[in-house]
């Protein structure tokens, strides 16, 4: 990514003007001391996100327990920390109060103190609950650790206290000690099954290759791609992928470019073609010219578009977050009730209500509500990335799903864009001086049909000199000087502007509107020469796409410049709902709002330049055919094909993510409302009565059943229905 022209971000990864203090580095929110110049996983916690130090201080970072969860050194941690626990709890189960008893060993003065002893080795091992339930509070975003912390920690003390005050005659070592184990447990089974989920960064980082053979005065040497700099030669062998973005210079092969396309046909490139980070060169041996490497290339411009991604949230998870805030109130109000009400009310010892209060704190930790929507969020991500989608902001994977109308510019996303010309009539004067004339003038144009014109006159063999006085007529046309006399070039708003529209032309744009043919009218200031007809290829895949989207009950609507006699036949062809014609640039935004103000959800499909406005207007803007430009700022949503079919994909792939989200979240919301008034012993009276080590099991059951039941989302086709 490139900051100022000329001036490359990678450079300065590379130690060229290195300030000694960094503006502004990532930090761990568990590990403050932790600091580093780019994002990452810490490598103290091994799962917690780094982010930056400015986020942490003005307390915009937040808890991210699913990002702590996420990873194999996680996992690895908490079960480490279970065997060591496991091993603690059978000596300390020998020396319990209800052991001795049982086995009819003598009872010794200093049993209570070994108890205390490893009771609180096993404390230790539960510290990092602690840990996270610190950073809670310090962002004010209580939750699951902080209950854990606030059950376990209570019958810690209540037991240290047991131990040096006399007329406390009952310890809870033994209990607590195996809540801790179940604790470490289930987090270690919530771990391993959110790391099944996987992480599109992770996955989108496996897409480059750790080195790359660099061509050198001396011959060819290994390098660490992150030393890559843009002009760098490198050489990329059958079977490797391509280290950063560049142009092939020698040889050629045919590439895999299934990671920025979906598609997992090859395509063949040759020299001048250009080859992106992550493509797999399945034969052949190139050289590549880089010109964009690290965070500018597009690898790199889809973790950022991830990384952004990951911090938004779709609408359904913010209410997850205010239910696991009341949640966590509401398991505190219970607890702290239970306990006043059982001992001064209903007459139950201390212990057996303290038991009571600590099981309602552990089993009404919202953990599967915080897992509920980012591990489904997490699965989407990645599964959007293989398609060729990427979600910017993933709130509108809830409008996308609802979408009453998917609005579709025609040239280059409907129909090829590949414009030809394929008639010439000439209404007054000399073809050859209207065909000059028109090169002339449309040799200015980087529209695909001012660049169609140019093609056919260079094939003819037309020259001309060049025109002056050049204007480029948004929606219309274009105007110019040549030969000393003044032309235009345009469609028929522009002939009725000059005041040059006549019967002659109205019959030939009528005969060429029938043959879905686009003319281009050519005149000077006192009449219409003649026509330059084009025609557009429509897409096999497009009606394949409009049917897909009328069978997920989604109508279409199609917006182009052309006249309404000639986008008549390309609706009709393709089954079009609604067809808007002759719309300027500047209007598209109009005709969106025109659907939106009848009731309807709409998501705009195009290119994301022209079509920045109504990309804005609409509930969803998609950027469709990005390419390798997937960093496009216009649109919520980038398509890196220009194949509307992807459109579908996206549909699909938003209900059934959503659908998703729904069942997590119904789930992990029921299991809480039945689970603590069990542990607060509202059905003891039925003979049905909760522990503290019992609670802690379902509790984390629960969080391992809300991943399971996302995982199946990873093997979603979201080609299909």
């Amino acid at each position: 990514m490139t900051c100022c022209p000329g001036h490359n971000l990678d450079q300065d990864k590379m130690g060229m003007d290195h300030s000694p203090v960094k503006k502004d580095d990532y930090t761990c929110p568990m590990h403050p001391e932790i600091r580093q110049d780019r994002p990452g996983k810490c490598p103290k916690c091994g799962g917690m996100d780094l982010i930056k130090k400015s986020q942490l201080d003005s307390s915009e970072a937040h808890h991210d327990h699913v990002s702590m969860m996420a990873s194999p050194e996680a996992a690895a941690d908490f079960l480490r920390r279970f065997f060591i626990v496991t091993a603690l709890l059978v000596p300390l189960a020998v020396f319990s109060e209800p052991a001795v008893k049982f086995l009819g060993t003598s009872d010794f003065a200093l049993r209570p103190l070994l108890e205390f002893g490893i009771g609180t080795l096993i404390f230790y091992f539960g510290l990092i609950f602690f840990q996270h339930a610190r950073h809670e509070i310090m962002v004010r975003q209580y939750g699951m650790m902080t209950l854990v912390s606030l059950g376990v920690g209570a019958g810690y003390l209540f037991s240290a206290a047991s131990t040096f005050i006399p007329a406390i005659s009952t310890e809870f070592y033994l209990e607590i000690s195996t809540l801790i184990w179940v604790l470490l447990f289930g987090h270690f089974l919530e771990a391993k099954s959110s790391t099944a989920a996987g992480d599109a960064l992770q996955e989108v980082a496996k897409l480059l290759p750790k080195e790359a053979h660099l061509k050198t005065g001396a011959g060819v040497k290994d390098v660490e791609i992150s030393s890559l700099k843009a002009s760098d030669i490198v050489l990329v062998k059958p079977g490797e992928k391509a280290p950063a973005d560049g142009e092939i210079i020698k040889g050629g092969g045919n590439f895999n470019e299934a990671h920025l396309t979906g598609e997992s046909k090859p395509v063949e490139k040759t020299v001048g073609a250009q080859v992106v980070a992550g493509a797999i060169n399945i034969d052949g041996s190139v050289e590549v010219r880089l010109t964009r490497v690290g965070e500018s290339s597009t690898i790199g411009q889809i973790q950022n578009l991830i990384t952004k991604a990951k911090q938004t949230k779709p609408s359904i998870q913010k209410l997850a977050d205010r239910a696991s805030r009341w949640l966590t109130f509401t398991a505190l109000a219970v607890a702290f009730t239970a306990l006043i009400v059982l001992v001064a009310i209903v007459g139950q010892p201390l212990v057996f209500a303290a038991t009571l209060a600590i099981t309602v704190l552990v089993i009404a930790c919202p953990h599967a509500l915080g897992l509920a929507i980012p591990t489904v969020s997490t699965i989407a991500t990645k599964l959007a990335v293989t398609n060729g989608i990427f979600i910017k902001d993933m709130a509108k994977i809830e409008v996308v799903k609802d979408a009453d109308y998917v609005v579709f510019d025609k040239t280059g996303t409907l129909t090829r864009g590949e414009f030809g010309v394929t008639d010439v009539r000439v209404l007054s004067g000399d073809k050859k001086k209207l065909l000059q004339a028109a090169g002339a003038v449309e040799s200015h144009s980087s529209h695909v049909i001012g660049m169609a014109i140019a093609t056919y006159l260079k094939a003819q063999k037309i020259s001309f000199t060049e025109a002056t006085r050049i204007k480029n007529l948004a929606g219309r046309g274009m105007e110019g000087s040549f030969s000393g006399e003044r032309y235009v070039l345009g469609n028929q708003r522009l002939m009725e502007e000059r005041r040059v529209w006549n019967r002659q032309a109205e019959e030939v744009l009528r005969d060429l509107s029938s043959e879905s043919k686009t003319p281009v009218f050519v005149a000077n200031s006192k009449e219409i020469l003649g026509v330059i007809a084009l025609s557009d290829e429509v897409k096999p895949e497009s009606k394949q796409a409009v049917g897909q989207l009328h069978r997920l009950e989604v109508k279409v609507a199609m917006l182009t410049g052309d006249t309404q006699a000639a986008a008549a036949p390309i609706a009709q062809e393709l089954g079009i709902d609604t067809g808007f014609a002759q719309v300027l640039p500047e209007d598209k935004y109009k005709y969106i709002r025109q659907l939106q103000d009848k009731g309807n959800v709409v998501v705009m499909a195009g290119d994301g330049v022209n079509d920045a406005p109504a990309l804005t207007q609409a509930n969803a803007g998609v950027a469709i055919g990005a390419g390798t430009d997937v960093a496009v700022e216009a649109g919520d949503i980038v398509l890196t094909q220009s194949n509307p079919q992807h459109l579908v994909r996206l549909i699909v792939l938003s209900r059934k993510v959503y659908r998703k989200m729904v069942e997590n979240l119904l789930w992990a919301v029921g299991y809480n409302v039945l689970a603590i008034p069990a542990a607060a012993g509202l059905f003891i009276p039925l003979g049905f009565r909760l522990t503290p080590a019992i609670g802690a099991l379902l509790m984390s059951l629960s969080s391992v059943i809300v991943v399971i039941n996302a995982l199946p989302l990873k093997q979603v086709n979201p080609q299909t229905k």
